[in-house]
């Protein structure tokens, strides 16, 4: 039996199509949000093949997100080790405070902006209440994490070799680990391939999807 998790990152207005998805095939997911980039109202962040990418309002993040996993994707999204420790410490600590706020329930988990972290940014994590942290590499055996803080995906949801990432975890009883951005699907193509993907995940018998908070709480 494999366990699955995915983490989507930045707090899209495409995640909402995403999270649809995972509703209508019962998948489990991870959001990694920044609360300092998002306002009262969607406000656009940046162009990405030719795309806005807009954020969502503030005020409905609860609503959308319900169900899954909050992670804390830092405040405003820095590379966090070329700040100072003050900015630092709110980028983390803020972060969580808001989150938690807004969804009712711990926040246990952290993505880095820019997959930048030390062991200054990995001891402030700890002392702030989070049990778990991740990256962006794709390490050729992720899991287990050697630390909970240096945790990295099996691959991205892009990748050409995801199918064949996933069988090759199956027999080993261990975890397949996707992550991406819902900003990266830019063709009804793309929106097919990440459902069959879904589904094809979730009508596996050898498979279980779990979250992240639920393999290191």
């Amino acid at each position: 039996m494999v366990k699955v998790v995915q983490s989507w990152d930045d707090g899209l207005v495409s995640d909402i199509r995403l999270i649809e998805i995972f509703r209508r095939h019962h998948a489990k997911a991870a959001f990694c949000l920044n609360p300092g980039l998002h306002h009262d109202a969607r406000s656009f962040g940046w162009r990405h093949e030719g795309s806005e990418v807009w954020r969502l309002g503030i005020h409905e993040i609860s609503h959308v997100y319900k169900g899954f996993d909050i992670c804390s994707h830092s405040m405003t999204h820095p590379c966090l080790t070329d700040i100072p420790y003050d900015q630092l410490l709110w980028e983390i600590k803020a972060s969580k405070q808001i989150l938690e706020d807004i969804f009712h329930k711990p926040v246990l988990g952290f993505s880095y902006p820019f997959n930048t972290c030390n062991e200054s940014v990995k001891n402030m994590l700890r002392a702030s209440g989070y049990k778990w942290a991740r990256g962006n590499q794709h390490p050729e055996e992720a899991f287990p994490p050697a630390d909970p803080f240096e945790i990295h995906p099996s691959c991205h949801f892009l990748d050409h070799d995801f199918w064949n990432k996933y069988d090759r975890l199956k027999p080993m009883d261990s975890v397949f680990f996707f992550w991406g951005h819902s900003y990266e699907l830019i063709s009804e193509g793309m929106w097919h391939d990440i459902e069959e993907k879904i589904r094809g995940i979730s009508l596996d018998p050898d498979a279980e999807w779990f979250s992240l908070d639920e393999l290191f709480m």
